[in-house]
């Protein structure tokens, strides 16, 4: 099974993503994406030092925060956003994210990670 489509896509969404929780988070609070960036950061530099498994498990919970925030934010759509074009979006990031973290989670149940263990103390959101 050739893994590459599946990596382009959980790349796309996950820049997708971040594009909009970026932008869903500071229209109104524009001193919001300092810590936007901050937690992106922290998260980055808590997965250079790590290698393998412990790269994976790490990258999964991470990402899994990740997805979540975006599918919460992209919820939010369906009463606050004005235009149809960014519901109609929200709601595909929703789901295609809502599938991305079924398929991490069971990667994590797959691989013996720790549901929780990095998720909670490496990166805030």
């Amino acid at each position: 099974m050739d893994s590459k489509p599946l990596l382009y896509g959980l790349i796309g969404f996950f820049l997708g993503g971040l594009l909009v929780a970026t932008a869903a988070t500071t229209f109104d609070q524009p001193n919001s994406r300092n810590h936007a960036e901050t937690s992106m950061n922290e998260m980055s530099i808590s997965l250079e030092d790590k290698t393998g498994d412990n790269y994976d498990e790490t990258f999964l919970a991470h990402m899994i925060v990740h997805h979540e925030s975006a599918v919460d934010m992209a919820k939010l759509s369906a009463t606050n956003a004005k235009h149809d074009e960014i519901k109609q979006l929200s709601a595909t990031i929703a789901r295609s994210q809502a599938e991305e973290i079924a398929q991490m989670k069971q990667w994590q149940k797959d691989w013996g990670y720790s549901a929780t263990s990095n998720s909670n103390n490496h990166m805030s959101h």
